[in-house]
């Protein structure tokens, strides 16, 4: 055989090995061995809760803007496309935005981007309920921050959900200048966990015995906000709070949001970071609403942290939903931070209206906790390739399967679920269907609905907590291939941007466990 023949066979050789190191590199288990399994009881002997509440930045720095000559939001050198050299070093310092497309730098900040956090004690077992305004978290950095909590800040269980905003920067990895490249920076990420870290001290620090107002408003009135843009249609409905105020002075010490959309009411097009309509909700509730700097309405005070819930299906703002705005007496249709405003001022004052005919819990039921880490198989080959190349750093501890988590808990007489991803709100509230055009053929598979599950009067929904695996979609309801569902000509939005079909089934049945085990 000539020599150049063994040379490039060699050279191929080395390639192939070179690429596959690599790509057993990226898809390496982050944190080996790591479990999380904890039961801890309530029982019947009430007790005064101690709360706090902190709050710190994690917004980016925007050091280079960029001029969209074609206006389309994405940055493109072929269309003409510059940046501004702001800092003189010859290359485009971007922040990429994360939940709509690749390429879309922002150009400044519109609101801060937040780690809240809320800290709930019993006197026995101590909670820290976090919320970042990001599009979504991964399990293993959400591993990374629990590991840089210092031991004598005490806390047995740490909750790190994501508000799900489209117009923040990318924590993910998979909305950067193009499909190959990450839109995560290190740094950037770096500061978000040493953030998060101050917040929950923060909230420990400022700990105090709390009384408890827990409501919600089930009107449905909400309902004029959201669209279903995925049959069966089952809107997920309903806003969730629990008011926290000091016991010995009675001033308010902050409020745990619970609703379900998209906070995407900006779409597409805009460049400026914030987090979205989460934003308005938080500042109605803390400083009140105004109008021509005048308030209109007084919030309650405190540090409100907000916490997105079953937006699968899909749960969204859309861009033809006309929202009424009855403080300026105006409708607005098209996106803007005006729309924007309009839609988290009204949750806000649904979410006053219902503390204001709540009891006031001086003593209560103690905490009850079940958590458990959960291996889910990895079956969307975009996922696989994005992972294998280093985009997303979840990591692959067993073969195509990655580690995850579910939680339940009971604060008093609220019930609260904890959810690692986009959840179809039929699976929680009922409505799944096997409707023609299915892949499996089926019945539904995640019945009963998990609500009716939860004990207690009042119901929490935390999506996005702990991890993003993206979709949860109801089995029989899975839909990659042609014939689609309902046999409708088009296909249907969702998959693409799920783990996998056994991702729904399996979260479904851990929850049902821990919910009869907290029981």
């Amino acid at each position: 055989m000539k020599k150049w023949i063994i040379s490039i066979l060699a050279l191929l050789l080395i390639l192939i090995v070179s690429i596959g190191a690599w790509s057993m590199y990226n898809l390496r288990d982050r944190h080996p061995d790591y479990n999380i399994n904890i039961a801890i009881p309530s029982n019947d002997t009430p007790v005064t809760y101690q709360m706090g509440f902190g709050k710190q930045k994690i917004t980016p720095t925007i050091i280079d803007t960029w001029n969209d000559v074609n206006q389309d939001a994405r940055y493109n050198e072929e269309d003409g496309d510059t940046y501004n050299d702001n800092n003189k070093n010859g290359k485009f310092d971007a922040v990429w935005i994360a939940g709509f497309s690749n390429a879309k730098p922002a150009n400044g900040v519109h609101d801060n981007v937040w780690a809240r956090v809320a800290v709930i004690d019993d006197g026995k077992t101590r909670i820290a309920m976090v919320a970042l305004d990001a599009v979504g978290f991964m399990h293993s950095d959400v591993i990374d921050i629990r590991q840089r909590i210092p031991a004598e800040l005490e806390i047995d269980y740490t909750l790190i959900a994501s508000t799900h905003t489209h117009e923040s920067c990318d924590l993910v990895g998979i909305w950067g200048p193009d499909e190959l490249h990450s839109g995560v920076d290190p740094k950037h990420m770096e500061y978000v966990k040493n953030q998060t870290v101050k917040a929950i001290a923060d909230a420990i620090a400022a700990i105090r015995p709390a009384h408890l107002i827990i409501a919600e408003d089930l009107s449905g009135k909400d309902s004029l906000l959201i669209k279903d843009t995925r049959k069966p249609i089952v809107k997920a409905t309903g806003i969730h709070v629990l008011y926290a105020i000091d016991a010995i002075n009675g001033k308010p010490l902050g409020s745990i949001v619970n609703w379900a959309n998209h906070p995407e009411t900006l779409w597409s097009q805009n460049l400026l970071i914030s987090s979205d309509f989460p934003h308005y909700i938080r500042e109605s509730l803390e400083n009140g609403i105004t109008d021509q700097e005048q308030l209109v309405h007084p919030g309650i005070g405190g540090i409100s942290v907000f916490f997105n819930g079953a937006v699968g299906g899909l749960m969204t703002p859309h861009p033809s939903l006309p929202f009424n705005d009855p403080i300026r007496d105006t409708i607005f249709k098209e996106p803007s931070f005006e729309k924007t405003r309009t839609l988290g001022e009204q949750i806000a004052l649904l979410t006053i209206n219902a503390l204001s005919g709540a009891d006031t819990l001086m003593k209560t039921t103690p905490l009850a906790l079940q958590a458990a880490t959960i291996m889910l198989p990895l079956d969307n080959n975009t996922f696989r390739l994005a992972s294998a190349i280093g985009l997303l750093q979840r990591g692959v501890p067993k073969f195509w399967s990655t580690r995850s988590e579910v939680a339940v808990f009971n604060i008093g007489p609220a019930s609260f679920l904890s959810i690692p991803g986009e959840i179809y709100p039929e699976i929680l509230y009922g409505g799944i269907e096997s409707p023609p055009g299915q892949d499996y053929i089926i019945d539904p598979v995640e019945i009963p609905p998990l609500q009716e599950m939860m004990k207690g009067p009042y119901k929490f929904y935390i999506g996005l907590s702990n991890d993003e695996v993206g979709y949860i979609i109801p089995k029989s309801q899975w839909d990659n291939k042609k014939p689609w569902l309902y046999l409708d000509e088009n296909d249907t939005y969702g998959e693409e941007n799920s783990i996998g079909p056994e991702t729904a089934p399996l979260i479904y049945q851990k929850l049902s466990t821990l919910l009869e085990q907290l029981d």
